[in-house]
């Protein structure tokens, strides 16, 4: 294998990322000696969203979230993962 070519350094993300959308990364990264790994606690961004509902779904939600003891909001979360997966795969 060549020489690998030495990674700059960056004065922030934003730089970070423009290099590497510009570059390839195995003139940089021996990916032959790279390890795999887990990271069991890495939570996916969130992004809070404003979402208007009717009250009486709103009701409907906390008393299923409710027999299922967790929050409506994260039932909601269930519901609309499901949902999209299920419409991902037709």
């Amino acid at each position: 294998m060549s020489r690998l070519k030495k990674v700059p350094k960056f004065k922030s993300e934003k730089e970070e990322f423009e290099f590497w959308s510009a570059h390839d990364s195995t003139e940089y990264v021996d990916y032959s000696r790279a390890k795999s790994v887990l990271f069991p606690n890495l939570k996916p961004s969130t992004r809070t969203i404003s979402l208007r509902l009717p009250e009486s779904l709103i009701e409907h939600l906390k008393v299923l979230a409710n027999k299922r003891d967790i929050p409506y909001q994260s039932l909601l979360k269930t519901f609309l993962v499901e949902r999209v997966e299920e419409e991902v795969k037709r």
